[in-house]
């Protein structure tokens, strides 16, 4: 790599972002390099390599030093390794960095797929003169979203478990969806027994977190664990304008357009943002993204974006119970705290149904998981892959362990996956050559020990095959959490809460309604309580819906509000 900085002595000083530039023509990679030095030198290291792989080589040295790197520039045409490709292995280097790709006019497609796949901010057109109007306002936007990001201490968290410990998985899973970026260490290796022994524990205290002040926490519940990795856990005041419970793509779109809408709101979230689609390996139907977007990327965006208007986020907070206190909603934590607000939105969308199969929950984490866990697609090298459900979920599992897996098997109760999985997901599993679709079959039993060895599959005549296999990732479909609103608001046969219309019984609002107007849309039986999402009844379950009932609630709250 080459230090750009002239001022004799400055170059090694520690503590200055870095802004490092990627190009293989001396000329670009001068200019740029100057134009950077000129604006950004006096707090900045610009630093610039010329090639790919020269870049992830400096890269990693930073990366020893402890040197916080702030953003990356990098020239879409380069040999052996282009810019996408180099931007896309820096992501696990440098997780925090800004990420924009130096293009021509011609090469616009592909970045616009580089915004779609590698999450890139920005793209720039080669020329960028004047710098004053086509670079500098580029760069400023991603260095302040940058220093916005969580600290760069959390890069430094280590975890040390056990590769079949549930417990372990469920550590290793809540800091993913979190995107918190974590070392893992298996007690199998080394390093982690050398970590264990500088924490005076042991194989049985697996998990073992070590956060960047270097203070161990052992088998952390998720409420020590965030705590541990500087998430946020408690409420700033105990009351607001709008609360949102549940931080899926319902909820993060209500905290996004309540906070912009200068609404003073708290989101409260019981393990990770995102819900079931942070979990999705691919959404490939959400409008803006033609090549399709991660679920965690979706909800990372969304998360910073609802941060950027004010909102807080509250993590590992398990709501228990709502409560009507006069002109106040208070909602109650299971911990016994809570906090209250004019206004609540409920976005608690569902949960994945349990296997109903002989030996499932005893090998939970241990070979058996709910949702894709990506954690786990490492692990999945060569291995053959079980995945259980026939809708848009599973299907999305499938696609992405393919990459990754000598086969996988999807099976599916119905006879077919026409009723319940979009055509173009379809289309992609039947190309995929490692790819089998096994319909009317069912999990009878999983048997193992320390982890899932086999499974035991039955066909629609009762036929049972005993098969070896490791994974098994289970979508069969999804229930709401809302026994804790029993007696307080109106639900459906299978839990799903009413609102607006389907409140109404011949023309009859429900009982106890207080107000001389029937329900908006999305309120429930208990004026300005709104639900968004998957959670309500009658809701459509898809990723846009969800989102645009979010910004809806929060239109409504507006509504409700004017009214007090």
């Amino acid at each position: 790599m080459t230090e750009t900085a002239d001022v004799p002595g400055r170059a090694g000083r520690p503590g200055r972002p870095v802004l490092l530039t990627v190009d293989d023509d001396p000329n670009v990679s001068r200019a740029v390099a100057r134009d950077l030095r000129r604006r950004y030198g006096e707090d900045h290291r610009i630093v610039r390599a010329s090639s790919g792989e020269e870049g992830l080589a400096a890269l990693r040295e930073l990366t020893l030093r402890g040197e916080p790197v702030a953003v990356l520039l990098a020239d879409y045409r380069m040999p052996r390794m282009n810019g996408i490709e180099f931007l896309e292995q820096a992501m696990d280097l440098v997780p925090r960095a800004r990420r924009a790709l130096l293009t021509a006019y011609a090469d616009t497609d592909a970045a616009i797929q580089a915004i779609n796949l590698v999450d890139v901010d920005h793209y720039l057109l080669k020329p960028w003169d004047p710098p004053e109007e086509k670079l500098y306002p580029v760069v400023d936007a991603m260095v302040e979203t940058w220093r916005a990001s969580p600290d760069t201490a959390v890069q430094d968290v280590r975890l040390v478990g056990h590769r079949w410990s549930a417990p372990s998985f469920a550590a290793r899973d809540f800091l993913a969806r979190n995107a918190v970026p974590y070392r893992w260490y298996s007690v199998d290796e080394p390093e982690g027994r050398r970590l264990l022994a500088a924490a005076g524990a042991g194989p049985d205290d697996v998990p073992v977190v070590v956060p960047p002040d270097g203070q161990p926490v052992l088998s952390p519940t998720e409420a020590q664990l965030a705590a541990a990795v500087g998430l946020t856990v408690e409420p700033s005041t105990d009351f607001y304008d709008l609360v949102v419970v549940g931080g899926g793509p319902a909820g993060l779109g209500a905290a996004v357009y309540g906070a912009s809408e200068g609404l003073r709101t708290v989101l409260v979230e019981r393990q990770a943002t995102g819900g079931q689609a942070g979990q999705s390996s691919r959404i490939e139907n959400y409008l803006g993204f033609p090549d399709g977007v991660s679920g965690g990327q979706l909800a990372d965006r969304a998360r910073r974006q609802a941060g950027r208007f004010g909102a807080e986020v509250l993590t590992t907070r398990d709501v228990s119970a709502l409560e009507a206190r006069g002109s106040a909603r208070v909602v109650h934590f299971a911990d016994g705290g809570s906090i209250a607000a004019h206004a609540v939105v409920l976005a608690t969308g569902v949960s994945y149904r349990q296997l109903d199969a002989e030996g499932a929950g005893a090998l939970t984490g241990r070979g058996v998981y709910y949702g894709s866990a990506l954690t786990e697609a490492a692990a999945c090298a060569g291995q053959h892959v079980y995945v259980v459900g026939g809708a848009n979920s599973a299907g999305q599992s499938a696609v992405f362990f393919a990459r990754h897996a000598s086969c996988v098997t999807l099976l599916v109760r119905g006879p077919s996956l026409e009723a319940s999985m979009s055509h173009y997901l379809i289309e992609q599993l039947a190309q995929l050559p490692n790819v089998v679709v096994r319909t009317g079959t069912t999990v009878a039993a999983t048997r193992g020990g320390e982890h899932l060895e086999e499974l035991e599959l039955r066909d629609r005549t009762g036929r049972v095959d005993t098969v070896p296999a490791n994974h098994l990732f289970v979508f069969i479909g999804a229930a709401p959490r809302t026994d804790w609103l029993d007696g307080v608001l109106a639900r459906d046969e299978r839990g799903f809460v009413a609102t607006g219309p389907d409140l109404l019984v011949d023309g009859q609002r429900p009982a106890g309604w207080p107000l001389q107007r029937d329900p908006y849309f999305l309120e429930s039986s208990v004026p300005g309580v709104f639900v968004a999402g998957d959670v309500r009844a009658q809701s459509v379950k898809r990723v846009a819906s969800a989102v645009g009932e979010g910004a809806m609630a929060v239109t409504l709250v507006h509504r409700y509000l004017e009214e007090r």
